[in-house]
């Protein structure tokens, strides 16, 4: 059996980390979300792999090759342009034979539940969770382990089941896909070719999502990915730790990084190759730190991520926060991450201003940003790839786009 995984889009709601990445590539605990995806289908038995590629898909190539160094087999099949999930596992034919599953390349999910959908005998599976407010989703209606009706937010929703985008299919889903219509929103729906599949007679059935499942969708949900990655992640030191550093917990160090006196990291946490972190820093819980990557004297960084090429000059203070590649704080540069009032904190998002849900959210910063010494950011800021402070400026999130 074949996975086939959809990562041709460009994650427009997860700029400005998307600028020069696809979606699919940004990191989470220092591996690109989509090999964590990869991983998991690897756990479940699945060594080949169909990847729906588009946007910047040079970098999936160059990073995956054809998965031999995974002791997996790659392919990659060009979607022109992005008209849909249905048009998306459209460009899967040809490359599967017999039943093959489809993931989407911003989704962490165990490879138990992969497994569960393997040993299905039905003409196609639909992944469902459980979920508080149906309406706002795509719900399924069911009768004896069968689907029998697929809604998109319901105003009257028949249950609580929602569809969470992962399928098993047999080949005869490519000719309802054929006689798909585009809908209201100009794309080929893959629950359109589902409903018909219903309609005809074919066996559809549904999974319930029994495991950890995380859809990745705005810059804010790679923090609680990061957070929930780390939390099974068993500590490691292939770097240097000088006599005076403290650790306590699970801290993984990469090669050729170097802990310097008087550093206190509390775990979990993970620090990439090449780093040099200290003296007289404070890492707490939940951060990851990438590769090549310099954190200075009496900087502090809590639950954050920061990616490879960066550093954080002496005196900052970084929480909650995403931090492209080679970023440079100058030195006294701080970042707040909590609201006065406790409310929380909103953040721009395709020129909506959107509640992130979250009560502390610090910086979600683009590749290569230089903030002048003693820069001060605000909660819920979004600074664009390349853009820099001057010293002493306050940065204030923006509220609407140009």
């Amino acid at each position: 059996m074949k996975a086939v995984i959809l990562a041709a889009g460009e994650g427009t709601r997860m700029r400005p980390l998307t600028a020069s990445r696809p979606k699919v590539m940004l990191p989470v605990a220092n591996r690109p979300m989509i090999e964590h995806i990869i991983a998991a289908a690897m756990d479940a038995g699945i060594k080949d792999f169909v990847l729906i590629t588009g946007y910047r898909e040079d970098a999936l190539i160059d990073y995956f090759g054809n998965g031999r160094k995974y002791g997996a087999s790659i392919e990659y099949v060009h979607q022109e342009k992005q008209m849909g999930t249905a048009d998306a596992i459209a460009c899967a034919r040809g490359h599967v034979n017999g039943s093959f599953i489809v993931l989407n390349g911003d989704m962490l999910i165990g490879s138990g539940h992969i497994r569960q959908l393997m040993s299905s005998d039905k003409d196609a599976v639909i992944t469902v969770r459980e979920v508080d407010e149906p309406s706002r989703f795509g719900v399924i209606e069911t009768d004896s382990g069968r689907v029998i009706r697929i809604i998109e937010k319901p105003q009257n929703p028949p249950g609580n089941l929602a569809n969470a985008g992962i399928y098993l299919f047999r080949e005869p889903i490519f000719d309802l896909i054929d006689r798909t219509e585009l809908s209201p929103r100009g794309e080929l729906e893959i629950t359109d070719s589902l409903q018909m599949m219903v309609d005809a007679g074919y066996n559809v059935g549904y999974a319930l999502l029994d495991s950890e499942w995380i859809d990745i969708g705005r810059p804010w949900d790679l923090l609680e990915a990061n957070m929930l990655l780390l939390g099974d992640m068993k500590g490691e030191n292939e770097g240097t730790v000088e006599p005076y550093a403290t650790m306590h917990g699970e801290v993984y160090i990469g090669k050729g990084t170097i802990i310097r006196n008087g550093a206190y990291i509390i775990g979990p946490v993970m620090i990439g190759d090449n780093c040099d972190i200290g003296p007289n820093c404070f890492i707490r819980p939940s951060t990851t730190i990438g590769n090549n990557v310099h954190i200075g004297n009496a900087v502090e960084v809590k639950n954050s991520m920061i990616m490879d090429g960066t550093k954080i000059g002496h005196l900052s203070y970084l929480g909650d926060s995403v931090i492209g590649q080679n970023c440079n704080f100058g030195a006294g540069t701080k970042v707040a991450n909590l609201r006065h009032d406790g409310r929380n904190i909103k953040c721009l998002v395709k020129g909506r201003v959107v509640d992130s849900g979250r009560r502390k959210l610090g910086v979600i910063m683009g590749d290569g940003v230089h903030t002048g010494i003693n820069t001060s950011i605000n909660v819920g800021t979004v600074m664009e790839a390349g853009t820099y402070s001057l010293p002493g400026e306050v940065i204030m999130p923006k509220r609407k786009t140009n």
